[in-house]
């Protein structure tokens, strides 16, 4: 688990009118600490050249110095074409010190148009990161991307490479050389590319997808690390750039010991939608500062910007080393599941609400009979793990015309996904009301000591909130007031949306707007649709706020969010890949395969417990240590 965060000042780089070889853009930086300073290497782009042919842009490599690695100055062209195998642009630097020479490693595109046979890498040395004393082309054939690394790999030097960038399917390669000469000398490229299947470094997880070298890599006491960039639906019109990191053997780089289990970080902001290339982010250097792996990534082949983890969250969960910040699951899950004999629940018991009370458990679980109709069942637990009790009848069931069908068959209705919160002296449920056609928001009340004393019949007349024809569902409300009003979350579209109540008269009441706090992540665990888990705990940190998120292939996993404290329309922390997916059994088989989905999050001493339903078909319970699972969270 960790969290990714885009700095406020970004774009760091964009393009400046004034300076005419990067009036059009500057991206793709990639920085290195000199003299205690932070210098950025970058890629510039000037406007198309009018007055010669061809009328394109040309790309020179530009330089700048920082005191912070945020705020820029003495922006600065540092090399651009002057041999022929680059005389149509120098692109994409990636820049790495060894023993007192700095390797700049780039592309050259050598001819026009372009094509796979006039773009190679090369490589520019330099003594001092401000003059240039020699350029090489590196590889004969078609490649776009290399970085060295730091230090020598078994006395050798070493780097990473991409090839075959415009022929599809590229592939990251590992290769060593004796000496630096060896690095521009075409025949041992070529005796390199007889054996290339054993360099490469299969970071492909199926078809259509390509993988493109990033960062320089860092060493870490786990491995050496290395962002990179993975395209999913390379060949389609509409292809994904996500950012993803991977840990190789500090011995023997061709080994993966560790890996993001999928992209952590896709196009979002302005900065990243819209530019010469729209959608696009493509990491490029990295540096750590207090703790941090900062980012330094090109967006929409236009601005430089840097995103921001905890190096030690990030690395902990690409080598699963460390259970204890893991959710743990009961061993007696699942803990609810449809019994024999019970037609009401035989369908499936799912999604439950979880409320403590006393320093006891009780759940309010959705059961759905084999026609798919939906009831709300009951159980009880002392130590909020074992079951102790559990009633035989429903205590909820539809009543009102927007929780029925029209024709009154018993199929395909009814009272879903309820969550519970106490405000005052009373226990408000919302829940997914639905009458076959549209799924709407719903709200019940029931006095806390009616509730105890299980007097079901005092559950109020619930009433719709949510407007007719519109579907929405994942209601929950916040279990105390924000600036004097009621904040209550919502789902339209996939998204999670807020809105602000006056009173908790629902009779009066109803959900008119929709501002938004979260919305999918297209290409990564949560990019079709999202929708929250059960009532926020509010922490020192801010309002914990779990959520489920639905991927491209329909595995429900969950994520969690920090909102403010004070203004909880505010998102300060998202976690950048899933808390707590299906694994089990009983998770990943079922009515509706790989689906883990929580409807409460609820504390016991120092423990966050989380109740969800597991594949559509039981209720599972898994716990955290709360300090742990904000750890995580930390900005």
């Amino acid at each position: 688990m960790f969290t990714l965060n885009r700095l406020e000042h970004n774009p760091i780089l964009s393009p400046v009118k004034e300076h005419p070889w990067e009036s059009s853009a500057s991206f793709n930086g990639c920085p290195i600490v000199k003299d205690n300073k932070i210098k950025l290497v970058y890629r510039a782009m000037s406007e198309p050249d009018s007055l010669h042919e061809p009328h394109i842009s040309t790309s020179v490599i530009g330089i700048a110095d920082s005191d912070d690695g945020i705020s820029f100055k003495n922006r600065r062209v540092f090399f651009g074409p002057t041999e022929d195998f680059e005389r149509f642009g120098c692109e994409d630097p990636r820049v790495t010190k060894i023993d007192d020479t700095y390797f700049i490693m780039y592309t050259a595109v050598g001819g026009y148009p372009f094509s796979a046979d006039n773009i190679k890498v090369a490589v520019a040395l330099s003594d001092d990161l401000e003059t240039i004393k020699e350029k090489h082309l590196v590889t004969p054939f078609n490649a776009k991307a290399m970085a060295m690394f730091p230090e020598k790999i078994n006395g050798k030097l070493a780097g990473l490479v991409t090839i075959n960038t415009d022929r599809w399917p590229a592939d990251i390669c590992y290769v060593e050389f004796d000496k630096p000469e060896d690095l521009w000398n075409q025949d041992k490229w070529m005796d390199w590319m007889k054996d290339v299947e054993d360099h490469k470094i299969n970071l492909r997880r199926k078809n259509g997808e390509q993988p493109e070298m990033g960062t320089p890599p860092l060493r870490t006491e786990k491995g050496w690390l290395v962002v990179y960039s993975h395209i999913q639906d390379y060949d389609s019109q509409d292809p994904v750039f996500g950012v993803e990191a991977v840990l190789l053997d500090l011995q023997n780089p061709r080994r993966v010991v560790g890996r993001t289990k999928g992209p952590f970080m896709v196009p979002d902001t302005y900065y990243e939608k819209t530019g010469h290339i729209s959608n696009i982010i493509f990491p490029m250097g990295t540096l750590v500062k207090d703790g941090r792996l900062e980012i330094y990534y090109g967006g929409a082949d236009t601005h430089c910007a840097v995103a921001s983890i905890y190096l030690e969250n990030l690395l902990s969960m690409m080598t699963d080393s460390q259970s204890d910040h893991k959710f743990k699951r009961f061993a007696g899950n699942p803990i609810i599941s449809p019994r024999k004999g019970f037609e009401w629940e035989a369908g499936g018991t799912i999604n439950p609400a979880v409320i403590n009370l006393n320093d006891q458990t009780h759940i309010v679980y959705r059961a759905a009979s084999i026609k798919n109709s939906s009831v709300l069942g009951y159980a009880f637990s002392k130590d909020g793990l074992k079951i102790d009790e559990r009633l035989d009848t429903p205590i909820y069931f539809p009543r009102a015309d927007f929780e029925k069908k029209n024709d009154n068959s018993d199929d395909n209705h009814g009272c879903e996904d309820p969550r519970l919160v106490q405000i005052g002296k009373k226990i408000y449920m919302t829940y997914t009301a639905f009458d076959g056609i549209t799924a709407r928001v719903a709200v019940s009340s029931i006095k806390v000591d009616d509730f105890l004393n299980r007097k079901w019949d005092a559950w109020e007349m619930p009433n719709v909130i949510s407007p007719p024809n519109v579907a929405n569902k994942d209601a929950l409300l916040f279990p105390e007031k924000i600036n004097g009003k009621y904040m209550i979350i919502h789902r339209v579209d996939g998204s999670i949306c807020a809105d602000f109540l006056s009173s908790l008269d629902f009779t009066k009441e109803r959900i008119t707007k929709c501002i938004e706090l979260l919305s999918p992540q297209p290409g990564m665990w949560d990019g079709v649709k999202i929708g929250v888990a059960g009532p926020p705990l509010k922490t020192k940190e801010g309002w914990l706020l779990l959520y489920h998120g639905i991927s491209k292939n329909k595995t429900y996993r969950v994520g969690a969010v920090l909102l403010d404290l004070k203004n909880p329309t505010v998102v300060k922390a998202r976690t950048a890949a899933p808390i707590f997916e299906p694994e089990e059994p009983y998770e990943m088989n079922g009515l509706i395969p790989k689906v883990v989905f929580p409807c409460s999050l609820v504390m016991r001493g120092q423990k966050a417990y989380i109740y969800y339903g597991a594949a559509d078909s039981v209720i599972g319970v898994a716990t955290i240590n709360l300090e742990d699972l904000l750890a995580k969270l930390k900005i």
